[in-house]
């Protein structure tokens, strides 16, 4: 399993953004990050500068975002969605879109839902429960 470094995920984030502003080829990977960077304007002035963007902390005490984990959950939702696993999560992912009318809100919606089941899991030091995680998403819709 690839584990990669906070220092390597901002460089993956900075390096993309660089290429996609570029009009650089990007691999399929590249071409979903920036699909949702682009949608993510306040980060881009940060994406442009790689080195601020390797120093900076993001701690919740001071009411911050961290926009790199904000973005890794988008690519870590999405392809959950692709390959539909958990079991399930493809179809709760379109009704809560046309719920609400917007693929990018539906998956901040599904970002609270990942993050509290993340939270749980290193709480009790044990694996994410799929089964918690689809549960909290089916009451969004």
């Amino acid at each position: 399993m690839f584990n990669p470094t906070r220092e390597e995920v901002r460089r993956f984030f900075c390096d993309t953004w660089k290429k996609k502003t570029e009009n650089r080829i990007l691999d399929p990977m590249e071409t979903l990050a920036s699909n949702w960077m682009e949608q993510h304007p306040e980060y881009h002035a940060l994406l442009t500068d790689p080195e601020s963007a390797l120093e900076q902390d993001y701690t919740p005490e001071r009411g911050e975002t961290n926009p790199f984990l904000h973005l890794s959950m988008h690519l870590s939702i999405s392809e959950q969605i692709s390959i539909n696993q958990p079991p399930g999560i493809k179809a709760i992912a379109e009704k809560l879109s046309k719920k609400l009318g917007s693929e990018h809100e539906a998956q901040h919606l599904m970002m609270e839902c990942l993050g509290q089941v993340m939270w749980e899991a290193q709480r009790e030091g044990k694996a994410l429960n799929p089964e918690n995680y689809l549960e909290a998403l089916n009451r969004l819709i």
